[in-house]
């Protein structure tokens, strides 16, 4: 398939989905928002990993407010339910795990793009700005969902309303992202990150990644009759069955990701 907006390379178990707007920050206009949705049914079905990163200098600079209309004719509502949502959702419901790889900047729905995987990996000069405020708005693309959930009700609240920067080191302290590393040795630690993912138990993390959000609706006894149910599932797998002798064998596993 062929993308105008976004590179997508998949080799070695690894999908790699780059924004591809560089001269407007990897701002997003509506065909990259169909864009990223169909690169990850394809990396879905091809690899076992996904990482998602920015070309140039920044990871999204969030809304293109030039893309299609003039800011005040722009039928914001519309584009949030038809664009937005599709492109968020196949994020958050990739079966496989996802990267966030956050180069530069990541600001308005480009942080909280980020905020949709399943890990975000930023390096140190990194910064994720809620910037909605500034122009009259309040946080989208997820962002009232993951705010709060990821770096508490108080700190999301500072953060949509005071439009602040907020560094790759203090959000990894704010439990908002994994970590923050170094610029320099920024390609080299993803890059391990993502092999590990790619070399693991493909099942077992599908599973992990539907418990734990279903905690955060579920009561005590629903929450263990699910974890109960997927570990069942997990037993069945080849996975398991290769982690249990690779143990017994003292070695390290060969995971197929069945």
């Amino acid at each position: 398939m062929d993308f105008q907006t976004i590179e997508l390379t998949i080799a070695d178990g690894i999908a790699r989905l780059v924004l591809n707007r560089p001269d407007v920050k990897n701002a997003l206009n509506a065909q990259m928002r169909a864009e990223i949705p169909a690169a990850i049914r394809i990396a879905q079905d091809h690899a076992r990993v996904l990482v998602m990163t920015g070309a140039g200098s920044a990871f999204c600079s969030g809304q293109d407010l030039g893309d299609g209309a003039a800011l005040g004719t722009l039928d914001i509502e519309r584009v949030l339910r038809e664009e937005y949502v599709p492109m968020l959702r196949a994020i958050f419901e990739c079966p496989i795990p996802t990267i966030a790889a956050v180069n530069g900047a990541a600001a308005g729905a480009g942080a909280n793009l980020a905020l949709a995987a399943d890990v975000v990996i930023a390096t140190e000069s990194a910064v994720f700005l809620q910037a909605f405020s500034r122009i009259g708005l309040i946080p989208d693309a997820g962002g009232t969902y993951w705010l709060p959930r990821q770096m508490g009700f108080a700190k999301a609240m500072g953060a949509a309303l005071f439009a602040e920067p907020v560094s790759a080191r203090t959000a990894a302290d704010w439990g908002m992202i994994w970590e923050a590393v170094p610029d320099a040795d920024f390609p080299a630690h993803l890059e391990r990150r993502a092999a590990h993912l790619a070399a693991g138990p493909t099942q077992a993390y599908r599973r992990a990644k539907e418990a734990l959000r279903a905690s955060m609706v579920n009561d005590l006894d629903t929450q263990l009759a699910l974890e109960a149910h997927l570990q069942g599932q997990c037993g069945q797998t080849r996975d398991f069955s290769e982690g249990v002798v690779a143990f017994l064998e003292k070695r390290v596993p060969v995971y197929e990701g069945r």
